[in-house]
């Protein structure tokens, strides 16, 4: 097993996955941490305790690799997470589990913390790197219900809860002997809200950008990124395509795609007074980044987990409801959700339940439930009418 150095900070993080080890762990590597994984996967950790360093292979024009080494491994339900938290020289807690994990973590980092308290006060600041809105201050919610009033005011005192917005394509594990291996894509994005902190991040982790405007940072790329991916692969599913470099050669996918983010980059431009031209550069390189072979992206992968994909305020609905709001368009915005309607995927229990809702009751009624636009709406029709049309073109 690994070993800190002495005087060696220490970061623990939650999920040992794809993203944890190909982005936020290496990160923290990179920066100088000793990174303590946590997880619930009894072999990924006895992987990581065995392997003296895994690569990241980053998928780019001209590839490379990046050797990560100084880390170890333990299961998130043992003591062993505990003693890490409570240690002083631990100085971060990240995650990258899951929206839906983060409040069967929180006992177990409210146990740590509780720990900690015994052993001394020193701060630390929190961060969970999730693809959501407030994904940390929702943690520290999650939290405080296991902790005492007094343990929670410490927690205020002491305990940052940093919300970010976090962005780098982390597709399948990369086929190599090592099974610790991950690939990645070259572009990767990490900012933090400063005014979570309730210390200094030092040292400060490579890749992280601290800002006091998050709430644009998370809508850009909640609203450019995450958004044209996710329709892309509702779209590239409908069609029969595997692959979302394979949905972007389609020119009628691409349209769609294209035009759902100049949809959305308006809005955004107007809320949050973005340089137009450096917006249509942004979105330039998402499509990018979208079509790059080597990452081999699956639609399948991307797709998963339509109903939280089509959660209010996220991906899809977000910036529809934003445009909206502005007077603005939404029509290939309303092709991206109704294809979401059609990803029946056996595997997938969200997907499950979103096409036996249609079954059930239909797509008007359907749309109506999980997207909130009412009937007879402008928004509820193009939906309907679209979800019409792809699910008449794929039969």
């Amino acid at each position: 097993m690994h070993e800190r150095q002495p005087n060696q900070p220490q970061a623990v993080h939650f999920g040992a996955g794809n993203i944890g080890r190909g982005f936020i762990g290496a990160l923290l590597v990179e920066s100088g941490y000793f990174v303590v994984f946590a997880d619930v996967d009894t072999k990924l950790i006895k992987e990581l305790n065995t392997h003296d360093s895994y690569e990241v292979h980053v998928l780019d024009e001209t590839e490379r690799t990046e050797e990560i080494h100084s880390y170890s491994g333990v299961l998130s339900h043992a003591d062993e997470v505990l003693h890490a938290i409570a240690q002083p020289h631990t100085r971060l807690i990240t995650t990258a589990v899951g929206p839906n994990v983060l409040v069967r973590i929180a006992p177990i980092i409210a146990k740590g913390l509780q720990e900690r308290l015994a052993a001394g006060d020193s701060p630390l600041n929190i961060i969970a790197c999730e693809n959501m809105v407030g994904q940390t201050e929702t943690l520290g919610k999650y939290v405080r219900r296991y902790l005492s009033d007094e343990e929670n005011a410490w927690l205020g005192d002491k305990v940052g809860f940093a919300n970010c917005s976090v962005d780098r394509i982390v597709p399948a594990a990369a086929q190599t002997e090592n099974p610790l291996d991950v690939g990645v894509e070259d572009f990767s994005e990490w900012a933090v809200d400063r005014s979570g902190l309730r210390t200094p991040i030092e040292p400060p982790v490579r890749g992280m950008t601290l800002t006091d405007a998050l709430p644009a940072y998370i809508e850009r790329k909640l609203y450019t990124l995450n958004c044209g991916h996710a329709i892309a692969a509702y779209l590239g599913f409908a069609h029969g395509l595997d692959r979302i470099d394979q949905a972007l050669a389609n020119t009628a996918i691409l349209q769609d795609v294209r035009g759902a983010l100049g949809e959305s980059g308006a809005a955004l431009v107007r809320k949050h007074g973005f340089d137009e031209r450096e917006h249509e550069q942004y979105v330039e390189r998402a499509l990018h980044r979208f079509v790059n072979p080597k990452l081999h992206d699956d639609v399948v992968r991307v797709g998963r987990q339509p109903l939280r994909k089509l959660a209010k305020g996220d991906r899809l609905l977000g910036p529809t409801v934003m445009a909206r709001e502005y007077g603005l368009p939404v029509d290939h915005l309303a092709r991206g959700i109704a294809a979401a309607f059609l990803f029946d995927l056996k595997d997938d229990p969200q997907s499950v339940e979103l096409i036996g809702k249609v079954d059930e009751v239909g797509i008007e009624r359907a749309v109506v439930e999980y997207t909130g636009f009412e009937a007879g709406s402008d928004v509820h029709g193009k939906i309907v009418e679209a979800y019409l049309q792809l699910k008449e073109s794929k039969t």
